[in-house]
């Protein structure tokens, strides 16, 4: 069996220079706003058989607001980020811009003391291939754009690496099907 599973970024919770590690804040007014413009197009979502949510308020909130009654799902939660946690990039830049530097470049090191950026990968990757494949209907996750990144370079078994190439922005929909170590991006 296939299983075919939806992810769907969460809406927007804090503009992009204002983005936090870790951030685990609601929607702000423009997610929300662009959420109502989008809910029409994205109900369909709401007719998928089994519905998860990573347990950040943003994917629960945009989750509840599309109708979808969302199973929180502890494995789609984004990077830990260790002692980064709450702070912006900029701010981590120019507190420890090697620790920075080696992060972006060795998607094996944490010099956060969190998680890697393969753990990341991985764990997320793990999520994706125990789903049931014997859901006669689809399957929908709403999750940060983060996790949606690194359940694609999971899916097309790319290099860790490909992480910091994928533009993954709030609110998109990308859609797998398959089945554990044997996925494939349907584009619509």
């Amino acid at each position: 069996m296939r299983a075919r599973l939806t992810l769907l970024a969460a809406a927007r919770s804090a503009p992009l220079l204002d983005a936090r590690f870790d951030d685990d804040r609601p929607l702000d007014d423009a997610g929300w706003r662009e959420l109502h413009r989008r809910v029409s197009a994205l109900a369909p979502l709401a007719a998928a058989e089994l519905r998860y949510c990573s347990p950040s308020t943003g994917c629960r909130e945009t989750g509840r607001a599309l109708g979808l009654a969302p199973l929180a799902q502890p494995a789609l939660r984004d990077c830990d980020m260790g002692r980064w946690h709450g702070l912006t990039l900029r701010e981590v830049t120019a507190h420890e811009p090697r620790a920075v530097a080696a992060w972006l470049s060795d998607p094996f090191v944490a010099p956060h003391g969190g998680e890697s950026l393969a753990a990341f990968i991985a764990r997320v990757g793990s999520w994706l291939d125990t789903r049931p494949l014997d859901a006669e209907g689809s399957i929908v996750a709403v999750a940060e754009p983060a996790v949606v990144r690194a359940a694609l370079c999971h899916a097309l078994t790319a290099a860790p690496g490909t992480y910091w190439h994928l533009d993954v922005r709030p609110l998109a929909a990308v859609t797998l099907t398959g089945r554990a170590g044997q996925w494939s991006l349907s584009v619509a």
